[in-house]
């Protein structure tokens, strides 16, 4: 009995360090990383000067065309995650104020993500690999519920999400393989698609009336000199119960409705995001009505 239990104390201990020795290889992987996606570039990434920083998202990422700001003197780049929710976005602008990063103004998408104030998990499990590296991140985790088992034990995370930051993806990073969530200084033109979904219905989606990433957002803009710009983007003509960007209205005063601006349905790949003529179209009214000096 004494030989069985020093046996499994021994692979006990073994597992403890295989996982410790891979913990650390992986997250040294993950800190070599800039050119798979924006977390990680902009974790990796030194002090940056900005006139311009997008927030939101698919719909800041695929509606907010970047070079249409730099032909205009505007030095900008849209970090609109696909996927994910104002918990993301907020701990994204906390970690280029940890970075040192000089930002003018913050563009965010605040519109459909106010709804709710939880994490996108697909998304937010792209942070994880640096939760040990950055307090920004850290902090940012520190109340959801498994943030003691993604923080202490070691390998974990990786293993918990291994599809989005798991084997896979550290090799493709040792092998240097880009993605294009770089390109276009982070804008995402979409195209017009035959099979795209028309029609929506948000009459049961309600924002909410105090949430909690929002106005953190809020906060370190004004916190930091950042003039604040919330937008409302717009919904293609075929939506049920458009009257969600008043309540919107009504909650949040200061975030400015440009659900309108576009409304044909040849200018949306899907109801809820506009193709790359949709958003050119709505980019030029963004500039033309707040950056036209």
């Amino acid at each position: 009995m004494k030989k069985f239990l020093l046996y499994i104390f021994k692979i006990l201990i073994v597992t403890i360090l295989v996982a410790v020795l891979l913990d650390g290889l992986y997250t040294y992987v993950f800190m070599q990383s800039k050119n798979r996606g924006k977390i990680e570039a902009v974790v990796n990434s030194k002090k940056e000067k900005y006139d311009v920083v997008i927030l939101g998202s698919s719909r800041a990422n695929n509606h907010f065309v970047s070079q249409m700001f730099e032909e205009k003197g505007l030095k900008t780049f849209n970090y609109g995650m696909s996927g994910g929710h104002l918990f993301e976005a907020s701990l994204m602008l906390k970690l280029m104020i940890e970075r040192k990063y000089e930002i003018k103004n913050v563009i965010l998408e605040a519109d459909l993500n106010l709804s709710n104030d939880q994490e996108s998990e697909g998304v937010a499990a792209k942070f994880l690999p640096y939760i040990h590296c950055s307090n920004a991140i850290k902090e940012h985790f520190l109340t959801e519920e498994n943030f003691n088992e993604l923080y202490y034990i070691p390998f974990y995370r990786y293993i918990k999400f291994d599809s989005k930051i798991g084997f896979r993806e550290v090799y493709k990073i040792a092998e240097n393989e880009k993605t294009n969530a770089l390109d276009n200084l982070g804008f995402y033109p979409l195209e017009k698609h035959k099979n795209g979904n028309m029609k929506n219905n948000i009459v049961n989606l309600n924002p909410l009336p105090h949430n909690k990433y929002y106005e953190e957002i809020k906060h370190i803009c004004k916190k930091n000199n950042i003039n604040f710009i919330a937008i409302m983007t717009p919904m293609c003509e075929n939506v049920v119960g458009m009257n969600y960007f008043d309540k919107v209205k009504k909650a949040y005063p200061e975030i400015h409705n440009y659900e309108n601006v576009v409304v044909e349905n040849k200018y949306f790949s899907s109801c809820g995001h506009m193709t790359s003529e949709g958003a050119r179209l709505f980019t030029g009214r963004i500039i033309n009505d707040f950056f036209k000096k």
